[in-house]
């Protein structure tokens, strides 16, 4: 049996999820896990199904054949089958827990993903890459070669068909052009503090201001810098003892846990723009099990 996953869109109405458990039911299918969300505020409606054809129905007479109701409930949809996996490019500059962390999930089975590459500014994590047999993409950036750079990347999305760009501490800003031509298809990570820290040793700064919880945030990339929809967040409590040291190894450590969360989200299709917010769905039964953190 195949296995797929329908993520839908629309304006709330009634009769979106009749449609579609009846549409999946007259094609042998069934349901294993199904969440849905109504935004009272915002008038849309959200759902994402995972189903198995039960009677060998492949994935283009199910998406041909969704068009028709899906049409009519102004429904927007994809279909796609589960054991696919999405091909993600990475990006780091000096800065390694992230990749580091993305890579040993990668290997262990927990990111089911297809990493097709990973792209530095830098050199120091070239090796690293390579002895993972992933290849490996220097693209020097400096204020006079940022358009150059930008397009050699740009061919590395085209030429590997990047459906996902991670940035694992990349530490360039992406122009307007490439956040809108990959928008909803990168994810960020960050420190977020409160008050928040800008600008160089971010950490040291919460240090000398006492600050008792660090945090981190996983987001859409948008040409607001920093200011994407939310994916994921988490906290690390502190407390007067700790040094400026242990903020950031503490720091790395969740950075890298949200990270790793926000793509999981992603690549399995449970996260959902919606506008400035995101929705998103816990994972099916089983699916995080394998990528729980202690």
């Amino acid at each position: 049996m195949k296995s797929y996953v329908l993520t839908v869109s629309c304006d709330s109405q009634r009769g979106v999820v009749a449609a579609i458990s009846t549409y999946l039911a007259d094609h042998g299918c069934n349901i294993t896990d199904s969440s849905q969300f109504d935004d009272l505020e915002t008038g849309l409606f959200f759902m994402r199904v995972a189903f198995v054809s039960e009677e060998g129905v492949d994935q283009e007479t199910l998406i041909n054949g969704f068009a028709a109701p899906a049409a009519k409930h102004g429904m927007t949809y994809e279909i796609r089958d589960s054991s696919e996996k999405m091909k993600v490019l990475l990006m780091v500059s000096r800065f390694g827990h992230c990749l580091n962390d993305l890579l040993y999930r990668w290997k262990i089975g927990a990111l089911p993903i297809d990493i097709v590459g990973v792209v530095s500014n830098h050199l120091d994590y070239q090796k690293v890459v390579v002895n993972h047999d992933i290849p490996f993409h220097h693209i020097r950036v400096t204020k006079d070669n940022k358009p150059e750079a930008e397009q050699k990347l740009l061919d590395i999305v085209a030429d590997y068909d990047v459906e996902l760009i991670v940035l694992a501490r990349y530490m360039q800003v992406l122009s307007d052009s490439l956040c809108k031509k990959m928008s909803g298809k990168i994810i960020n990570i960050h420190h977020s503090f409160l008050p928040s820290f800008k600008g160089a040793n971010p950490y040291r700064q919460a240090y000398e201001r006492g600050v008792k919880l660090i945090g981190a945030t996983a987001h859409y990339v948008t040409a607001d810098l920093d200011e994407g929809p939310i994916i994921e967040q988490d906290i690390a409590r502190i407390t007067h003892a700790q040094n400026s040291a242990d903020y950031v190894s503490i720091g790395r450590d969740v950075e890298s846990q949200v990270l790793a969360r926000a793509v999981h989200a992603h690549i399995h299709h449970r996260s959902f723009i919606n506008g400035n917010r995101t929705i998103v769905f816990p994972p099916s039964p089983g699916s995080y099990a394998s990528e729980r953190m202690g």
